[in-house]
């Protein structure tokens, strides 16, 4: 609790005079709204297009992750889901604390003899799981900031499930893109009449130890999570590399928590559609031969696409295993997941609830002073569902009705 306490105290000291101008009148679930929330309870930086209109408000004192955005100023939809009741709580909870965000950073792999959440000998269970304090609860340090830019940094040390320390550098920035990039990126001609806040954050490990990280005692990789709130109207979209699992692999790994139910993942033969309403806990991913560069989600009430896009290393074929299991090969883990939350056993309440886009880079064999990146990018697209159709069909191969049509009622 002191940890954070004192990372809240020093984000209301780094967060003076950078939020943007509040407006004068908010309303429930708007950027603004959400903003007079974190300024009461742990501040904000702001990073803000010239016209205030795309906006993205990130926190030193949570490792730098956004927290949430908008794409059209105070009184827009704010897209990431924060856990206000943790965060006027102020008290810390042992295993995890779920403080929401769009993009934060974590590392992997989580489960597994070369597991960062799970103690020496513990059995794979919640009971026993526990996330590291720096990627949890520790203030990154606040390097530089502009306009539509911020720089985080923090030197800590994790210990695996079999005993290899690793001494870890990250750097950490958030970036808000402008529109005409942003459709460069995605290979789309400019869509008029939709509105857009995109960013990405570039993240950087170090190893600062004295020894190599080898395969055979554990590798660690970059691992952006990021958290949105859930509704009976949100479908996950991820396309993939259709062809024989025999050459590429199963296309969609859907037992993490056990199978998904079929009522709630429908996998096609380039596209696998996953529900996102916050009410049953379940887990999907895509690995390396499989996965496209992209996934994304389509929020039918409010006509919000959002699409994420990260580093791909067509090159790279070991990515960690978060399977929580002893595992017999730990280097055929997902570049991409996709998690729903809800209650972990009858009766139980959920963390969020939320849903989760997530990306992870190749587990990193990297030599002392060496580092990697990994780059997680963010876009949120608001319009008629005519317009985002042909976004979602260029972005994602399949078009609004498509989405629309997935799962069953």
């Amino acid at each position: 609790m002191m940890r954070i306490a004192v990372g809240l105290a020093l984000l209301g000291i780094l967060a003076a005079g950078c939020a943007a101008p509040k407006a004068k009148v908010t309303t429930a679930g708007t950027f603004g709204d959400d903003l007079e929330f974190l300024d009461k309870h742990s501040g904000a930086l702001v990073l803000s297009d010239a016209l205030g209109q795309a906006q993205v408000a990130v926190s030193p004192a949570l490792q730098g992750r956004v927290l949430t955005s908008t794409a059209d100023g105070p009184l827009g939809k704010s897209f990431g889901w924060i856990n206000r009741s943790l965060f006027a709580a102020h008290q810390m909870q042992a295993h995890f604390n779920p403080f929401g965000g769009e993009d934060r950073f974590w590392i992997g792999p989580e489960g597994g003899q070369f597991s960062l959440y799970f103690g020496k000998d513990q059995p794979f269970d919640l009971d026993h799981w526990y996330v590291p304090h720096a990627i949890d609860t520790e203030l990154y340090a606040l390097v530089s900031r502009t306009a539509d830019s911020a720089v985080f940094r923090k030197k800590f040390t994790v210990t695996n499930y079999s005993g290899t320390k690793f001494n870890v550098e990250v750097t950490r920035t958030v970036r808000l893109l402008a529109p005409l990039e942003t459709w460069k990126l995605l290979d789309i001609r400019p869509v008029l009449g939709v509105k857009m806040v995109a960013y990405e954050s570039i993240n950087e490990i170090t190893n600062e130890g004295k020894e190599p990280w080898k395969k055979d005692t554990g590798l660690l990789s970059i691992w952006i999570l990021g958290t949105f709130n859930p509704s009976p109207t949100t479908t996950i979209v991820i396309p993939f590399r259709p062809g024989a699992e025999v050459d590429l692999g199963k296309p969609v790994k859907d037992d993490y928590f056990g199978k998904v139910p079929a009522d709630r993942l429908v996998v096609k033969e380039n596209v696998a559609y996953f529900k996102a309403d916050g009410q049953c806990r379940s887990k999907i991913g895509a690995g390396p031969r499989r996965a496209k560069g992209i996934l994304g989600s389509y929020d039918a009430a409010n006509h919000v696409l959002t699409l994420v896009q990260y580093t791909a290393t067509k090159s790279a074929a070991d990515y960690v295993n978060s399977a929580w299991e002893i595992q017999k090969d730990p280097y055929t883990g997902d570049v991409i997941n996709s998690y729903n939350d809800g209650p972990a056993s009858a009766g139980a309440k959920p963390m969020g609830p939320f849903y989760e886009l997530e990306s992870s880079s190749p587990a990193l064999a990297l030599e002392p002073g060496k580092s990697a990146q990994h780059v997680h990018r963010t876009i949120h697209l608001v319009g008629d569902e005519a317009l985002l159709d042909p976004i979602a069909r260029a972005a994602l191969g399949v078009g609004i009705k498509d989405i629309l049509s997935a799962l069953p009622k």
